[in-house]
């Protein structure tokens, strides 16, 4: 009993080492990868490594959300690129959009712009000013519509004997327009001291080749008597078979001598487009604070043998421009020529005078008459019976009530055009 109870505890003594090595061995085995894998699902990653799930970089095993964010955004970018290419420019910025949204307006309707032809602008007529588009108009403020049908006449009186007659009164006038009384006078007032905008259109053709140095003294000493520095404004424009603009509008008189002397003879003799050309793109179009009295004094033969544009053409857009022209002929003859009636016909229908030096030192006294007449003048609104705006000429007579006093005025004018 005593022997079997001895090795009892021999055994135990020398199995508690060997467990002990058994212990030690075991937790010294590297764990399973399953429960590795386990592990790291349901630990968070390191703060340390602190990369985004959407890091190239990162070495980190994403979560599980963040993989799913990754799998939507690869899924959007997939179907995104095997989107058309309509969807693609749809969802362009607008950066890339922006010329279509600015295209000009002035084109024609193939693309090309739209040019007016040379026929187009000998057509035109008193062009509207362009209404602004509906986004410059401030919605604040009302809007007034008013069909202007106001008329301004400037015009001169002489007795029989052509003295200027200066102090007559709205009493002593009468007004007809298109062979009817006009409904009301508006205004009427003396204008002895109205700024002149005055455009010198001078022949320098060959037909006056002979007498042209003295037609530029006298056109110079005309224009420092009759513009005032400050005041009025003048322009000289010479022609031949094509106007030359020697000097624009200014009211330096030696700048206006120099334009007359740059001038030269030369050429055929295109008068109705000279004066067609200074009426329109001149004095029509110059720029003016206040009421003005518009004024052209024609050196000429009359003789016309280049124009493009005819005769009446010219005097109706003098008519449309409200231009006064003076004419002074050149021809010291001592016979009338058809060049002579040709000036008094222009002149008479707008209002001005013809004159017919004997010798080239009257034409002098030719130019001292105008500046007198442009001293001299009435200045009469009115507002006509039964006005129509329908583009149509209408005659204009104004009749003083002394049979021994002639008025000089324009025969007519062209109402507005709807």
């Amino acid at each position: 009993m005593r022997l079997r109870r001895t090795f009892f505890w021999a055994a135990m003594f020398l199995l508690v080492p060997f467990a002990n090595s058994q212990d030690s061995n075991t937790s010294d085995l590297p764990s399973a990868p399953s429960s590795t894998k386990q592990q790291q699902k349901e630990s968070p990653p390191p703060a340390s490594q602190g990369r985004s799930a959407n890091d190239p970089t990162a070495r980190t095993t994403p979560r599980r959300d963040q993989i799913e964010e990754l799998k939507t955004v690869d899924q959007a970018d997939k179907e995104q690129q095997s989107a058309p290419p309509a969807a693609t420019r749809e969802q362009a910025s607008p950066a890339t959009t922006k010329p279509e949204e600015t295209k000009p307006t002035t084109q024609a309707g193939d693309g090309s712009a739209s040019i007016p032809t040379t026929e187009e602008k000998k057509a035109d007529t008193t062009p509207p000013a362009a209404p602004p588009s509906d986004d410059e108009i401030d919605p604040s403020l009302p809007t007034i519509k008013r069909v202007v049908n106001e008329v301004n006449v400037v015009f001169t009186v002489t007795d029989k004997h052509g003295r200027y007659i200066k102090d007559l009164k709205q009493n002593d006038f009468r007004v007809v327009d298109d062979n009817r009384p006009a409904s009301q006078i508006r205004s009427f007032r003396a204008e002895t001291d109205l700024p002149l905008q005055v455009g010198l259109l001078v022949d320098a053709s060959n037909s006056v080749r002979d007498r042209f140095r003295f037609e530029q003294e006298a056109a110079i000493e005309f224009m420092n008597q009759i513009v005032r520095p400050g005041y009025d404004k003048a322009f000289i424009i010479g022609f031949d078979t094509t106007p030359e603009v020697t000097q624009d509008f200014t009211d330096n008189t030696e700048l206006l001598s120099r334009g007359v002397h740059a001038l030269r003879a030369g050429g055929g003799t295109a008068m109705y487009d000279a004066l067609y050309f200074a009426c329109r793109d001149k004095l029509r179009n110059a720029q003016h604070k206040g009421p003005v009295r518009r004024a052209i004094i024609l050196l000429s033969d009359g003789e016309d043998n280049q124009s493009r544009v005819t005769r009446e053409e010219a005097i109706e857009m003098a008519q449309r421009a409200e231009v006064i022209v003076y004419a002074i002929s050149t021809n010291v003859s001592g016979v009338k020529k058809q060049g002579d009636k040709i000036l008094e016909r222009i002149s008479d229908a707008t209002g001005g005078v013809a004159f017919f030096p004997f010798q080239m030192r009257d034409v002098s006294n030719a130019f001292t008459e105008i500046q007198e007449a442009l001293r001299s003048q009435y200045a009469l609104a009115y507002i006509p019976e039964d006005f129509r705006s329908d583009g149509r000429y209408r005659t204009i007579q104004i009749l003083a009530d002394q049979k021994q006093y002639h008025v000089r005025a324009r025969r007519g004018y062209y109402a507005p055009a709807k």
